[in-house]
């Protein structure tokens, strides 16, 4: 008898402590699901305005000395800036960016030399038109900050060359990271001084001119993704076709940045970028950069 009150006993207490125990873990696990669903819709479509920057100077460094296999003693160093403001609503996205590299080479018993110098300003509106399309409108400007050379011969300058391209179109765009712009009515205007058309055509802009006007169409895409905890890849593609001369000669601009993030401040820094303009280039033009990075992002 005591033994079966002493069951009874025990028996509903330990019904409600195992409910007690399931409420409390069932609550907990609703409460991580909502907070996490709230940090991805504000991660995909934060409303307002969202800023962000990063500062990075990379370098690296080669010595040889009584190298018996060769080898030539060398270091560069660049400083680069990524600034964007964005911002989105229900109905409207704006999207903001600027970027900026200068870097120069040492190589021993030659002369410094340029190893990056751009400036890239890019402003992409949208007013949702269906899901995750909307009509757009964009404008991109590139240029370059110092003098470039050929052997001692100058051959651009700061705002020569300098491309502005513009036009209305219809923009795809899952979130900020995954994004693609259509603009087949897009005005191409290259601006270059008049002391590298002297003598003859420069950067597609003909001999005695200042700038040359295109009227055609382009691609902008953006995708930047992780490859895997703390490495990141961003790929960006502009692709421009000029209807009124040969417009089966698509000009391509591809860059490929991979970060690999080893704290707050450090990183190691990968960039790949290929364009081809036969304005101003025939054949493809490449350059490649690989250092540690120290970063500081606001």
């Amino acid at each position: 008898m005591r033994v079966i009150k002493k069951i009874l006993f025990f028996v509903p207490i330990y019904f409600c402590s195992m409910l007690s125990v399931f409420a409390q873990t069932s609550e907990k696990d609703l409460l991580k699901k909502t907070e996490e669903t709230i940090v991805k819709i504000s991660q995909e479509k934060p409303n307002g305005w969202t800023k962000k920057g990063q500062f990075t100077f990379l370098a690296n460094q080669a010595t040889f000395n009584n190298w018996l296999a060769g080898g030539q003693s060398n270091i560069s160093a660049s400083f680069g800036f990524n600034c964007e403001l964005n911002y989105n609503s229900d109905s409207w996205t704006w999207d903001n960016k600027v970027q900026g590299a200068y870097g120069l080479t040492k190589i021993q018993y030659q002369p410094i030399q340029k190893s990056d110098d751009r400036f890239l300003f890019n402003s992409l509106i949208g007013k949702k038109a269906n899901g995750e399309w909307y009509y757009s409108g964009f404008l991109n400007f590139k240029t370059q900050f110092d003098s470039g050379f050929e052997t001692v011969i100058k051959t651009s300058h700061f705002f020569s060359p300098a491309y502005l391209q513009f036009g209305p179109g219809m923009l795809w765009k899952r979130n900020d990271n995954l994004k693609i712009n259509l603009a087949p009515a897009t005005s191409k205007v290259i601006f270059v001084d008049t002391n590298f058309t002297q003598n003859g055509p420069s950067f597609g802009v003909q001999q005695g001119y200042s700038y040359r006007y295109e009227f055609g169409a382009s691609v902008n895409g953006y995708w930047k993704f992780n490859i895997m905890e703390n490495v990141t890849a961003e790929n960006i593609l502009n692709l421009y076709s000029n209807y009124n001369d040969q417009p089966k000669n698509v000009d391509i601009d591809y860059t490929l940045n991979i970060v690999m993030k080893v704290n707050k401040y450090l990183s190691t820094n990968f960039a790949f970028q290929t364009i081809y303009d036969d304005n101003a280039f025939a054949g493809f033009q490449t350059r490649q950069i690989i250092g540690l990075g120290v970063n500081y992002s606001i």
